[in-house]
């Protein structure tokens, strides 16, 4: 509604609005964006168990200062009062956008199609929403059509925000909170082994993202475990993990350095150009484990064990192995379709371009462990929009040998 130079909408966020600190982060964004607001009203249960109510009308000085507080609140589940329908425009061009289309979040997300809510399919963000019918669905902006049609606007969404579990838990203290070396590290880790069995028992998937230093660090085997108990569906990484994996596996070194102690051979920087050469004559991983030429690590037991694996190319890889998807575009695609396919866990290990990454593309349900010595890996994971994830600074070796022994892995 504008009158006279001044602009104003009424919304309203019911839930665990308080102990969830969801109210006051709403408050905060309508500060930053400067735009004055009154809370009509507000009702706090009494208990544990009751849900709050706030009803806020946000006053701007024009419509575009209105459009980026609505856009800002809805992200934390605040709902226009006035109930529409979802307003809907086409595509004008291939991978090309409506203007004033509607950017997703990684949250739960409705949208009102022809008078009924349609929960969105596939939560991830970044993304638009692209409609058919009655099938609502997030969709990167490269895989849309001209005329298509997508989501425009603020009306008809309503997005669910993360609210702090009924059951008491210590775990939710790592939820959005500073990353630091100081948090006790074993309720992370007993609760990320709680979630895999969980996710084991439901038929549910666990991803795991992993970078070189599982490798350098001597934690492959470690990993293989992980893989061999049945934990891990789908490994999400880089060439040079299954580079050095491989020349671990053929020569005893990653890059160039015995794994097992020793001098460092004077071609071993050499080791991981070989091992990726003996992969493309093979015909690729799979092909090798076959033949007989790769015969242990990580990529054997992926192989062996039906772990489905992607590996995304960069633009510093060596070789690169014949797996490697150099197509970033097909590479994120194909990482999509892993977590698309009832992913509830992801562990992402040592690896901030790849967890970065992974990260964009999870809906914030997905249980989230980032394990990683430099904290500045999990404080980017973090600020990019992974809001649901657990940093926990340590040592990826030390991590996964625990996470065995809260499995009931024999390591």
């Amino acid at each position: 509604m504008a009158t006279a130079g001044v602009f104003t909408h009424v919304v309203e966020v019911r839930g665990h609005i308080i102990d969830s600190l969801i109210l006051p982060r709403i408050l905060d964004e309508l500060m930053d964006l400067s735009v004055d607001f009154t809370i009509e009203t507000l009702e706090v249960g009494k208990h544990k168990a009751d849900p709050s109510y706030a009803r806020i009308e946000i006053i701007a000085s024009n419509q575009d200062q209105l459009n980026r507080a609505l856009s800002a609140v809805q992200a934390h589940g605040a709902t226009p009062i006035i109930i529409n329908d979802v307003e809907l425009a086409a595509c004008p061009n291939y991978g090309v956008l409506p203007e004033s289309f509607y950017s997703t979040t990684n949250l739960v997300t409705w949208v009102r199609i022809e008078g009924e809510w349609v929960q969105v399919a596939y939560p991830e963000m970044d993304c638009a929403i692209r409609v058919r019918g009655k099938y609502a669905e997030c969709a990167p902006s490269y895989d849309l059509k001209a005329g298509e049609l997508v989501v425009v606007g603020h009306m008809g969404i309503r997005v669910v925000p993360l609210e702090r579990s009924r059951a008491p838990s210590p775990v939710f203290a790592f939820m959005g909170s500073t990353v630091s070396s100081e948090k006790p590290r074993l309720l992370a880790i007993q609760a990320a082994a709680v979630w895999m069995k969980e996710a084991k028992a439901n038929a549910s998937k666990v991803a795991v993202v992993a970078g070189p230093a599982v490798i350098h660090t001597g934690s492959r085997e470690y990993l293989c475990q992980l893989i061999r108990s049945g934990f891990v569906d789908f490994l999400l990484a880089g060439n040079a993990i299954a580079a050095h994996d491989i020349e671990s596996s053929m020569f005893g070194t990653s890059l160039g350095v015995p794994l097992a102690g020793g001098q460092q051979p004077d071609s071993g920087h050499e080791h991981h150009l070989r091992a990726i050469n003996r992969i493309r004559s093979a015909g690729g991983i799979a092909k090798a484990v076959e033949k007989g030429i790769l015969t242990s690590g990580v990529m054997y037991e992926c192989v062996k064990n039906n772990v489905g694996f992607v590996l995304a190319g960069s633009i510093r890889d060596d070789g690169p192995l014949t797996d490697v998807i150099t197509d970033v575009i097909e590479a994120q695609r194909a990482m999509r379709q892993c977590i698309r396919d009832n992913v509830r866990v992801a562990l992402m290990l040592s690896t901030m371009l790849h967890s970065i990454a992974v990260g964009n593309l999870l809906p914030a349900s997905v249980h989230t462990i980032c394990v990683d010595i430099n904290p500045a890996a999990l404080t980017k994971l973090v600020d990019r929009g992974s809001f649901q994830s657990i940093g926990l600074v340590m040592d990826v070796g030390g991590f996964l040998r625990e996470l065995l022994d809260e499995l009931g892995v024999a390591n």
